[in-house]
């Protein structure tokens, strides 16, 4: 087992692993933090999409020792208390979500899109969320849901 000390959602973490475990199930099994997916277990879904250091990865492919010092943020981190992001207002709102799976990678993948770019392209969007896979919705409610939250987003700033 490895000590590792990190910070999940602005708390300090102290945490003991195995040296193969990944981010995803470290999150999961030891934190509780059940957000991220385990979708395909091979970095090709992104269900299991977190922010390591504010930068999207695939926690699936992440070893939690990796996590060591860095600052991990998972969609339990997107909200403030009880006021839903407005990510996920809109979300809800264009019915954007319907089985779930892959909800939370693509909140969190396009959290760090607004976070770099507050007004994105219709196209900048589709290419930053090319890497999360939605076998429900086909993307146009995402889309949506994600240039709706920018502009809210950028009205309120």
């Amino acid at each position: 087992m490895i000590h590792v000390s990190t910070t999940v959602n602005g708390d300090a973490h102290e945490l003991l692993c195995d040296p193969r475990e990944t981010l995803l199930d470290a999150l999961r099994d030891r934190l509780e933090l059940t957000g991220a997916k385990e979708g395909c277990g091979t970095g090709d879904c992104g269900a299991c999409t977190v922010l390591l250091d504010g930068r999207p990865v695939c926690s699936c492919l992440v070893l939690a020792a990796e996590a060591e010092g860095h600052e991990v943020r998972t969609v339990e981190g997107i909200a403030d208390g009880e006021e839903l992001h407005p990510l996920q207002r809109k979300f809800i709102e264009h019915a954007a979500l319907q089985c779930g799976i892959c909800t939370p990678g693509i909140l969190v993948a396009a959290k760090a899109l607004l976070e770099r770019n507050p007004d994105p392209s219709e196209t900048e969007v589709r290419y930053w969320l090319a890497g999360n896979l939605c076998r429900c919705t086909g993307y146009d409610k995402i889309i949506r849901a994600v240039l709706d939250a920018a502009g809210e987003m950028r009205e309120a700033t």
